[in-house]
């Protein structure tokens, strides 16, 4: 394979002669993002099994990198990548547009066995038997010149996945079960997917749980304040507010700047510049009428005995379920997501794309007593 490190224009454009004739491109990134709020773009690497360059999108200006783009945004050329959000996020917010069609090989190495949410290098090493270097992963890929060392790593993180892809098409074709990856791949190519309703952002705080009524209502408040400020300002959204913090000040309430800089953890260069914009929020929050305050369905911790048993029968079930399919029941399911769904939580995976087709219609099936496990000619199996 030719290899190849871009950082000149006429180069760029001699690269992209071949690749704009490609049936598919082996695509990822490097970046940064410890203190931004979006990504910053510092290498972008491509394959077409023939070909594989390290492109420099620091060393050229917006205009340069237009023939490039058209290479990335032709439809019909087919763009790979392993665990594909990320990147694509860059993609939609530097050109507001994401690079389709897509496969993503981390959700199709579920299918085949090889784990959930497998690294690119363990998959590699499983697939293709190559071991690969890791010692490049926290490497600062802002910084020039990047060493030869830097250049290697990059470049095998597309070197060897059009290898993978090939393979597991092949697989999954013979399995029939690339049809399953299409719910997958339409998050994937779904703008939506990176770009969270603030409003809706309370629930991953941290600490929520002991928060209660009006409380929460300042949360939810809080939550989607930071999160416009922090894509506005593109900063990381704990250099705004902690979540700690931001707990702290829904649990006590400051009702002045005085109240406000006795809680542990407010800060007073935090006080300085967006403390009345804060108790701004908090009022506004308090002054809401009870039926808008969010509310979240709050589970037991611990399941009863009944529950229990559901979660070990649904197991059972999950395991003939997998041996069937040639699938580990961890790639499916773990024993979390089972607890989920006995309990009735409609965020859960087993509800989801491939692993609702798959298992998830069939366990609920089972948990409502229209399917069992049975003995038949000495195996267990679901009737």
């Amino acid at each position: 394979m030719r290899e190849y490190f871009i950082n000149k224009t006429a180069d760029l454009i001699d690269i992209c002669k071949p690749l704009k004739n490609s049936e598919w491109l082996a695509l990822d990134t490097e970046f940064i993002r410890e203190k931004t709020y979006y990504p910053k773009l510092c290498l972008i690497q491509i394959s077409n099994g023939e070909i594989a360059a390290c492109i420099d999108p620091l060393a050229f200006k917006e205009a340069d990198l237009t023939i490039l783009l058209d290479v990335l945004y032709d439809g019909n050329i087919l763009k790979i990548w392993h665990s594909a959000r990320q990147d694509l996020e860059i993609f939609l917010h530097d050109w507001q547009q994401i690079p389709l069609p897509l496969f993503d090989t981390q959700p199709a190495a579920a299918l085949l066995g090889y784990g959930n949410q497998v690294g690119y290098a363990n998959l590699v090493k499983q697939v293709l038997d190559i071991d690969l270097p890791k010692d490049q992963s926290r490497t600062d890929w802002a910084a020039r010149p990047l060493s030869e060392q830097q250049i290697r790593y990059a470049l095998d993180d597309v070197v060897y996945l059009g290898e993978l892809y090939l393979a597991m098409r092949g697989k999954l074709a013979d399995r029939e079960r690339l049809q399953w990856l299409a719910a997958d791949f339409a998050e994937l190519a779904n703008p939506a997917t990176y770009a969270p309703d603030p409003q809706s952002l309370w629930k991953k705080i941290k600490g929520r749980q002991h928060l209660r009524g009006r409380q929460l209502a300042i949360l939810q408040s809080l939550a989607a304040w930071r999160e416009r400020l922090a894509r506005e300002r593109d900063l990381p959204r704990k250099w705004l507010l902690k979540d700690d913090v931001m707990v702290e000040l829904c649990r006590r309430i400051p009702r002045n700047l005085a109240a406000m800089g006795k809680i542990r953890g407010v800060e007073s260069g935090l006080i300085r510049r967006e403390g009345d914009a804060l108790l701004k929020l908090i009022n506004q929050a308090c002054q809401l009428e009870r039926d808008a305050w969010p509310t979240e369905k709050q589970y037991p911790q611990t399941l009863t005995p009944q529950q229990e048993a559901m979660v070990d029968l649904l197991s059972a079930a999950l395991r003939l379920i997998a041996a069937e399919h040639q699938l580990s029941p961890q790639a499916i399911a773990t024993h979390k997501e089972l607890a989920k769904l006995v309990r009735g939580e409609t965020d859960c995976l087993l509800l989801e794309g491939w692993r609702r087709a798959v298992a998830g219609d069939q366990l609920q099936r089972v948990m409502h007593g229209e399917q069992g496990i049975r003995q038949k000619n000495n195996k267990l199996v679901i009737i």
